[in-house]
């Protein structure tokens, strides 16, 4: 989107910007019926690896694995900011969190930049949006450009799970609604996000979160990770992490109990969005994606939370799913690939023309054609501290981090991602792999260049301390 273009003109360009795709196959049969509808699920603060379909024995879920089942589920997937808002507005826009103005967690994106739900509304779909957006406010009534609010409930004083019921309910009643327009629907759930509470988040409902979520008297309780440690040679901003010292292992495994069930309250509710849209009968004319704004540590490098580049806070599930068109049951561990990507994914698969600047690529390429080889690399930010953003640059076998220090020196990690998918070595000073770590660094400058990151100045994070650790 060049900056001179603002959404009124983007919208309306658009009305008249549907792309003729050449369909074939089962995607022209469901063409011919009518266009699809779009269903994005979103969760707050889920693992790309927590969720039965993956293995997991201690989550069940199974209407996640559900929407797994009819679809592909890309598990090198990576969130562009593994932060809330930033991590939100980069999904719905396609650019870079530092390219829309949103350095940290409530702010709004920059209103030059259109975001999905108008290029969706410009091509003639019924939008609405339910649950969580916080871009600023975290649950608005009103202002979300290009959606209908579905919103009818705060998030103050309430537990997660009580707000994803209603987040549940009101996509449901829009669902069910009569239309001769198809429908693009976002429901955005919270869970398993008050997790943070159990980390040491201030809030008066840590109380009832720990009485909801206690494991019971002799409940087996998950194992401590492989990778509970910190790694060799941290760079020094992460060393500086604070740790939970105060915690025994029995601590941090009732603290992952909990997570998963949490996982388990908001994967009911997902259940009953798809229910609801069998019962209508449009199970087999509606794209679903889903997908997380970020990760959790849970224990791993003894970490909490996210605002990290591990893959346990970077990672998220994602995966496209449209029965009898995508293929079925699919697990993707090759392809790269990026939140960035929702938008021009859905796009394709629509027919609606995306924006005229996206930083995504469509991922029915790979989906269609599993031997194509991708993108060489992802990258993801943060912008901590007043030196400037860190970055990860993450390629098919390494990973590169990158963070500022004071006097303008970058702190640096690299993994090999084969050989140590834990991230416990720190191979950033091994001689024998300096032009692999001059590669990743020439990948994230031609990146930033691409991304104009020069011309963004970080914005100063104005939250209040409350909040810093909240969202």
């Amino acid at each position: 989107m060049h900056h001179g273009t603002t959404r009124r003109e983007f919208i309306k360009a658009g009305t008249a910007g549907l792309c003729a795709l050449a369909l074939s196959g089962p995607l022209a049969a469901a063409e011919a019926r009518k266009r699809p509808n779009v269903l994005i699920i979103t969760t707050d603060q889920q693992r790309v690896d927590v969720m039965s379909a993956m293995g997991n024995k201690w989550a069940k879920t199974p209407h996640m694995d559900a929407i797994a089942a009819g679809g592909v589920y890309f598990t090198s997937s990576y969130c562009p900011y593994p932060l809330c808002s930033p991590s939100r507005s980069a999904l719905h826009t396609s650019r870079m969190p530092h390219e829309i103005g949103v350095d940290h967690n409530d702010m709004s994106i920059d209103p030059a930049i259109p975001i999905s739900g108008q290029v969706f509304r410009a091509a003639g779909y019924d939008t609405g949006y339910s649950g969580k957006w916080h871009l600023p406010n975290p649950y608005p009534t009103d202002g979300i450009a290009g959606f209908e609010v579905l919103n009818k409930i705060s998030r103050q004083r309430k537990l997660a799970h009580d707000v994803d019921e209603a987040t549940m309910t009101q996509a449901i009643e829009f669902l069910k609604r009569k239309r001769e327009k198809p429908f693009y629907l976002v429901t955005s759930f919270i869970n398993p996000h008050d997790i943070c509470l159990l980390a040491g988040e201030t809030s008066p409902l840590l109380e009832d979160v720990q009485k909801k979520y206690e494991p019971a008297a002799g409940a087996e309780l998950p194992p401590l990770p492989p990778n509970f440690d910190r790694s060799t040679g941290e760079a020094d901003p992460v060393a500086r992490h604070p740790r939970h010292p105060q915690w025994d292992e029995t601590h941090w495994r009732k603290y992952r109990y909990a997570y998963y069930r949490l996982l388990e309250d908001v994967d009911r509710q997902v259940g009953q969005v798809l229910e609801a849209l069998r019962e209508i009968g449009q199970e087999e004319n509606t794209l679903i994606i889903f997908t997380s704004d970020h990760g959790e540590g849970l224990a791993s490098h003894l970490w909490t939370g996210k605002m990290m580049f591990y893959e346990e806070e970077a990672a998220v599930p994602l995966i496209v799913s449209w029965k009898g068109v995508t293929p079925a049951r699919r697990i993707d561990r090759g392809h790269l690939v990026s939140a960035l990507d929702v938008l021009p994914t859905i796009c394709d698969y629509a027919g609606v023309q995306p924006p005229p600047v996206v930083r995504g690529r469509s991922l029915r390429t790979v989906i269609e054609k599993p031997d194509d080889p991708g993108r060489e690399f992802v990258v993801s930010e943060m912008a901590v501290g007043p030196a400037g953003r860190s970055f990860m640059v993450r390629t098919k076998k390494y990973k590169y981090m990158a963070f500022p220090v004071v006097g303008g020196q970058r702190a640096e990690m690299l993994f090999d991602m084969e050989s140590d998918p834990g991230e416990m070595k720190n191979l950033a000073a091994e001689a024998s792999l300096a032009a692999e770590l001059d590669r990743h660094r020439r990948l994230l400058a031609e990146w930033n260049k691409t991304t104009e990151e020069d011309k963004y100045p970080m914005k100063p994070n104005q939250a209040a301390p409350k909040r810093k650790a909240k969202k």
